[in-house]
């Protein structure tokens, strides 16, 4: 009786054993046969400034392409382009350049960035609704975020202290505001650092002493009207240039306004079909459409040029 209960337990085992070996096997044989090109997804991860306008062009593109698949992340100019040189992700958007250490890291591991260019952007200083100012100098604006202006009175307003909203270092729009406005120096430790433009937004319209910056696609809602409660303010190049709004189309598009930029995507080389035929539809008629439609600027035929070289 007890060899028969031996037997049973030897075959049970024997079964079990099988049962376990082919499942590992099944297992093995998922995870090594690729999936089809057209279901991988596409990585896309960076810019706050992007990540809302190319949301909309990933939906258009998948709406279009059933096959397609694309996830979009925000976090920061200085985070998609980290990803991108540690192999994390297929499109950098970035809203400044490279810095010369990411390019050394780049090159050190390998990564040959490609840089396109999706929109243009203009810089939006933004106040309280309830702000007597109107307009103010590149220098104003420097001063003013490098805390060296502390009251709106200086500038003609009333007599209370400004409150600072501006973003995270990783932010591309933080390095562009500091590079191209305040001269390469320090922001005032008073700057108080934002998740986003929308939360900059925000803030401004429930602190009538309050100014930030913002990408002009983050000065409309959902109707294409310009957000309740914000005034944008019209910016000079110095005190004998006249002022621009960024709201002004024909102003940013002769360079006339004075806080503009291209927001860029990178590739790690030539990209692949998938995330080409992406770039290729942000940058037709259609996804340029789409760029405008969502409050930015479509690029012109130099950065539209260089875009085509890069693809190739």
């Amino acid at each position: 009786m007890e060899k028969q209960t031996k037997n049973k337990n030897l075959k049970n085992r024997a079964a079990q054993f099988w049962k376990t070996g082919l499942l590992l096997l099944l297992t093995a044989i998922i995870l090594t046969v690729p999936l089809p090109a057209q279901k991988r997804m596409i990585q896309i991860k960076g810019s706050d400034t992007l990540v809302n306008l190319v949301q909309v062009l990933a939906e258009e593109y998948m709406a279009k392409n059933p096959g397609a698949a694309i996830a979009v992340l925000g976090g920061g100019s200085g985070t998609g382009i980290t990803a991108l040189i540690n192999g994390t992700c297929d499109l950098a958007d970035h809203s400044r350049e490279w810095k010369q250490k990411e390019l050394d890291l780049a090159y050190e591991k390998g990564v040959k960035p490609r840089i396109f260019a999706i929109a243009i952007d203009a810089l939006s200083i933004v106040v309280n609704e309830k702000n007597p100012i109107d307009i103010l100098t590149m220098a104003q604006v420097g001063s003013i975020f490098r805390g060296e202006i502390k009251n709106w009175k200086v500038l003609g307003g009333a007599d209370q202290k400004i409150s600072l909203y501006g973003r995270q270092s990783n932010s591309g729009t933080y390095a562009f505001l500091q590079e191209h406005v305040l001269n390469n120096k320090n922001y005032s430790p008073d700057v108080k650092e934002m998740n986003g433009n929308a939360q900059i937004i925000e803030a401004v319209t429930q602190d009538v002493a309050g100014i930030g910056y913002v990408g002009v696609g983050y000065l409309f809602d959902q109707n294409g009207q310009l957000r309740k409660g914000i005034k944008v303010l019209k910016i000079k190049k110095d005190e004998t240039s006249p002022e621009y709004s960024p709201l002004n189309k024909e102003a940013v598009y002769s360079a006339r306004y004075p806080i503009s930029r291209p927001l860029y995507q990178s590739t790690n080389g030539k990209p692949s079909v998938a995330v080409a035929n992406f770039i290729r539809f942000e940058l037709s008629p259609e996804g340029q459409a789409i760029v405008e439609r969502e409050g930015f600027f479509r690029i012109g035929k130099e950065l539209q040029a260089e875009n085509e070289k890069n693809l190739k």
